[in-house]
């Protein structure tokens, strides 16, 4: 069974030092949070967290409509017309 956090007035709560560490929580660490019925589930997004989410959308819009392409094609579309 886990530990005990008590809740200051202020909705505060201490994670022991040994739990931080193990999860690369410093100060600054934004935790992210879920309620499932009567559970809270806490989330740190460490940098290895972040990293992740970075390498899982590198890409993502690869091969994808462009916009750039489309502002390139009116450009020497007006080029044209223009007599260039």
């Amino acid at each position: 069974m886990g530990q005990y956090l008590t809740f200051s007035s202020k909705g505060q709560i201490v994670i022991p030092a040994k739990d931080r560490e193990a999860l690369g929580i410093r100060t600054g660490t934004r935790v992210r949070y879920r309620r499932e019925g009567k559970q809270l589930i806490l989330e740190p997004e460490t940098e290895a967290t972040a990293q992740e989410l970075i390498d899982q959308l590198c890409g993502i819009t690869t091969g994808g409509y462009s916009m750039a392409d489309d502002l390139i094609a009116e450009r020497q579309a007006e080029d044209r017309k223009a007599g260039w």
